[in-house]
C-alpha cells in the first residue's frame, strides 16, 4: 500500500495522531475535519489529504488561531509550507527568548550569591527578557502612540497575525462580498456573525481603542486593497462592501438597543 493510498478510520487516527476520537468526530460535526474516503462497505475513513489537513489545523492552532479562524484561514489558502516556517519560527523565537532569559537570571542569581546588590542594569534586562522588545508596526493614520499599540498586539499574537490579517482578513472580506452580491440585508444572521468575527479582529489589534478603529477605517477606504489585502475586485467595489459591513454593523447596534441591552464599545474596524 503506497502513502497515497493509506487510510484511516476513526479510531485509528485518534490512536496514531494522539488525538481523542471525541475531537475528531466534534471537527467531522462542525466541517472543519470530515473522512473523505469510503469503504466498499460505506464506512468512512480519512485519506492522505485528510491527513495534511489535520497537520495543517493543529499547525494554525499552535500558533493561537481559534477553530473558526482555522476554517476560514484554510478557505481562504493557507499555506503548508508557511505554516511549518512559521512554526519553526516560533519554536525558534521562544528557544531565543528562554536562552536570554536564563542568562538573564543567572546574571540575577550570581549577584545575590556574591551577597552583593542587584544593579538596577541587570534587573531592567531580566525584566525586558520576560516581556519582550518594544518596537513598532503600521502606518500613516496613527500617532506614534497607537502604532506603538498596534505593533504590540501583532507581536503578542505572534506567527498567528499573519493569519489572522493576512488570510482569515481578507477572507471575511470575500464572504461578505459573496453574501451582498447575493442580495443578503444587512441584518440577516449570517452577516451579523461575519461582522462579529471582524469586530472581533479589530479589537484585538487596535486595543479595543474606537479612534485606532476609526482611522483604520480612514486607511481603508483610501487604500483598500492594501488595508484588506483583497485586490481582486475594484477599489469602488472594495468601498461598497466596507458601506454594507457598516450598516450591519449599526442594524446590530441598533437591534441590541432595542433589546434593551447596553452596547459594548467598539474596538476597532476593520
Amino acid at each position: 500500500m503506497t502513502e497515497q493510498s493509506r487510510r484511516w478510520r476513526v479510531g485509528a487516527l485518534a490512536a496514531s495522531s494522539g488525538l481523542s476520537q471525541r475531537t475528531l468526530r466534534y471537527w467531522d460535526s462542525i466541517g472543519l475535519l470530515s473522512p473523505s474516503a469510503r469503504t466498499d462497505g460505506g464506512h468512512r475513513e480519512y485519506d492522505s489529504d485528510d491527513l495534511l489537513r489535520l497537520y495543517r489545523i493543529l499547525g494554525l492552532r499552535s500558533l493561537g488561531l481559534t477553530l473558526d479562524s482555522i476554517a476560514t484561514c484554510l478557505d481562504g489558502g493557507a499555506d503548508t509550507r508557511r505554516i511549518v516556517s512559521d512554526q519553526l519560527a516560533d519554536v525558534d523565537r521562544r528557544l531565543t527568548d528562554l536562552s536570554t532569559l536564563r542568562d538573564r537570571l543567572v546574571q540575577v542569581e550570581r549577584s545575590l550569591d556574591e551577597q552583593s546588590a542587584v544593579t538596577a542594569d541587570v534587573l531592567l534586562a531580566a525584566v525586558r527578557a520576560q516581556h519582550g522588545p518594544d518596537g513598532s508596526v503600521l502606518g500613516e493614520h496613527l500617532d506614534p502612540d497607537q502604532i506603538d499599540a498596534v505593533g504590540a498586539a501583532v507581536r503578542a499574537a505572534g506567527p498567528a497575525a499573519h493569519y489572522m490579517l493576512e488570510i482569515e482578513w481578507p477572507q471575511l472580506y470575500r464572504r461578505a462580498d459573496a453574501l451582498l452580491t447575493a442580495g443578503a440585508r444587512p441584518d440577516d444572521p449570517a452577516v451579523r456573525r461575519l461582522v462579529g468575527r471582524l469586530d472581533e479582529l479589530g479589537a484585538r489589534f487596535s486595543g479595543g481603542d474606537p479612534d485606532v478603529g476609526r482611522r483604520i477605517g480612514d486607511a481603508y477606504r483610501e487604500d483598500p486593497a492594501a488595508i484588506s489585502g483583497v485586490s481582486d475586485p475594484p477599489a469602488d467595489r472594495w468601498r461598497a462592501v466596507a458601506d454594507f459591513i457598516e450598516l450591519a454593523r449599526t442594524a446590530g447596534a441598533a437591534r441590541t438597543r432595542g433589546a434593551g441591552s447596553t452596547p459594548q464599545a467598539e474596538g476597532g474596524r476593520p
